[in-house]
């Protein structure tokens, strides 16, 4: 028999805030948290804005010392798993085996700032002085190394790096490892922070991003005719999962079950996604629930707001879910928290595992022309009550890596 997985713990690093219900409320209210980037001189790229986080501290989470040799995407996953973990109110010494105790959290670039930092200092003072952390401050697994060093978590330890889908990778990764056995709590999810030159510059080549430079609070617009691209995030979204009867015995407060998990690869483009591979991964999650696509209540989108990505995904839920999908509320959080790339999944799962707990669904805000070939019930530009009861979360990444989780309101 499958163990039950649920989730009891939550922590978010976001330009919507640090902290749960801050963050809900500005989603509540359709608040976007997109503005000119004010971290580096913008003022020769093509895209000036970003959903950038302007009041971190790590010092408030995180020794003066130990956040010194964290690079900044580093200290997002440390300090949002720290909130996760008071808000289960869990200590692992204390709690559990902290050898059943594992983490998995991912980065779908890494520690950039660091490198850009080193690779200045390498070119105009010699390789003698370029940091012996330069290696273990900017590697993509070094998130999951820090939290687990915090923590005690000496359990199954990894971490996902597939672009834009890391985040909900290391989710379902981490859920399957608790149902098999093999953990009973893993501290999972996504960070990420990119809002750096070579980033910016990186995806501006690309021309995958929003130019809507004048107006940054309605540049990130899913679905909508007038979408030119995406709008750049930071930050992380932490969970914790447990398996659920070690959850009962500690009398943890359980904000919803995860119940289904889908992986695929489009095996088609590097950049541009193909429907077909989106429409696998969803069914995949769909027949590891064990429901039927009618069952499925909410959607929250990967909905990036570019022009391809959006109708691509259009299409898979219509493959996915057959005429259901036009019943389905879909929603598109990116519009407010801009793209975190690979955190949006940690974020974006801590979004629908809210939706589940407190029977409302984030907006798709900026939608105020939908475009005539994303034909979906998008919920426009204020939220939703609705009776939830099952949700799902996807995420596409580069390269045609593809993830779904499906999470459930929680019953005995």
């Amino acid at each position: 028999m499958k163990r039950r997985v649920v989730i009891t713990g939550m922590g978010v690093m976001s330009s919507l805030g640090h902290e749960l219900d801050t963050f809900w409320n500005n989603l509540m209210a359709g608040k976007s948290g997109v503005s000119l980037i004010e971290s580096f001189d913008v003022s020769e790229f093509t895209t000036r804005i970003a959903a950038e986080i302007h009041d971190f501290n790590p010092e408030d989470y995180i020794d003066k010392k130990e956040a010194r040799r964290m690079d900044r995407f580093v200290q997002f996953a440390v300090a949002a798993s720290q909130s996760a973990m008071k808000d289960a109110g869990l200590d692992i010494e204390r709690d559990t085996d902290p050898e059943r105790c594992g983490v998995y959290v991912g980065s779908g670039i890494g520690g950039l700032g660091t490198w850009e930092e080193q690779h200045k200092i390498l070119l105009e003072k010699g390789p003698k002085r370029v940091s012996p952390f330069f290696i273990p401050m900017m590697i993509a697994n070094m998130a999951s190394g820090q939290i687990s060093m915090l923590f005690g978590a000496k359990g199954p330890n990894s971490t996902a790096v597939t672009a834009c889908a890391t985040g909900t990778h290391s989710i379902g990764d981490s859920y399957k490892l608790i149902q098999r056995g093999d953990a009973d709590v893993m501290i999972c999810g996504g960070a990420e922070a990119t809002i750096r030159p070579t980033g910016m510059a990186g995806f501006c080549a690309l021309r995958a991003m929003s130019t809507r430079n004048e107006e940054p609070e309605k540049a990130s617009r899913p679905f909508d005719v007038d979408r030119d691209g995406f709008v750049m995030g930071e930050g992380a979204g932490i969970l914790i999962l447990e398996e659920l009867e070690h959850a009962k015995k500690r009398g943890a407060r359980i904000y919803a079950e995860v119940i289904g998990y889908g992986m695929s690869g489009d095996a088609y483009h590097m950049t541009d996604p193909d429907p077909e591979g989106a429409a696998r991964c969803m069914s995949r999650a769909i027949r590891d629930a064990g429901i039927e696509p009618a069952e499925i209540d909410y959607i929250n989108a990967h909905g990036t707001s570019t022009p391809v990505g959006d109708k691509s995904e259009t299409i898979a839920i219509k493959k996915a879910l057959g005429d259901h999908a036009y019943k389905v509320a879909v929603s598109s959080t990116k519009s407010m928290t801009g793209h975190l790339l690979g955190a949006a999944g940690g974020v974006e799962a801590v979004i629908t595992g809210l939706t589940l707990q407190r029977g409302k669904i984030a907006p798709t805000i900026n939608l105020d022309n939908q475009d005539p070939e994303c034909d979906l019930d998008y919920v426009p530009n204020v939220p939703r009550e609705a009776d939830v009861k099952i949700a799902m979360s996807n995420s596409f990444g580069f390269g045609g890596h593809n993830a779904t989780i499906i999470l459930k309101r929680f019953a005995e």
